[in-house]
């Protein structure tokens, strides 16, 4: 499966059409928070399903904090990360990661785009489509039984 992810998008749901366009085609739309609405948004007008949890600017949304995504038969945690401090580094995270026996984690919420593999847990944050970022990205993975690849994107 071919997975967009994006996060922390803010109100730019402008970028956020862009990198599906530039992505296409696409099985799927994972949105990382803050930008609840955005992810509703997308939700309406693309054909392609999206996935989202709320992020610590998301007051009042429906969607979940996290959420333990399967797809080709791997374990994929979806969280914002600021509920395990991720601006303060990824140990708390890893250590959900370990609670919850997943293959991958996505996080939000640094407007930093990370890629990281630790003890074999891949750690992936797409960074920020927000206009208050200078370096705005996006990220694509592709799923099969075998493995999760990553590539991460930057748009204007």
């Amino acid at each position: 499966m071919k997975i967009l992810v994006i996060s922390d998008t803010h109100g730019n749901t402008n970028r956020a059409f862009i990198a599906h366009t530039l992505s296409e085609p696409l099985d799927a739309v994972i949105h990382l928070g803050d930008g609840s609405a955005d992810a509703d948004e997308l939700r309406a007008v693309l054909d392609t399903p999206v996935i989202n949890v709320a992020g610590n600017c998301d007051p009042g949304a429906n969607a979940p904090r996290e959420y333990v995504w399967e797809c080709e038969g791997k374990r994929i945690l979806l969280t914002h990360g600021d509920l395990y401090q991720v601006k303060s580094g990824l140990a708390k995270l890893r250590q959900r990661a370990k609670e919850t026996g997943v293959d991958a984690v996505l996080f939000g919420h640094t407007h930093q785009s990370v890629l990281e593999i630790h003890n074999g847990l891949l750690l992936v944050n797409p960074g920020s489509l927000s206009n208050a970022c200078h370096l705005r990205s996006f990220a694509v993975l592709i799923i099969t039984p075998e493995d999760i690849t990553v590539r991460h994107y930057h748009i204007d």
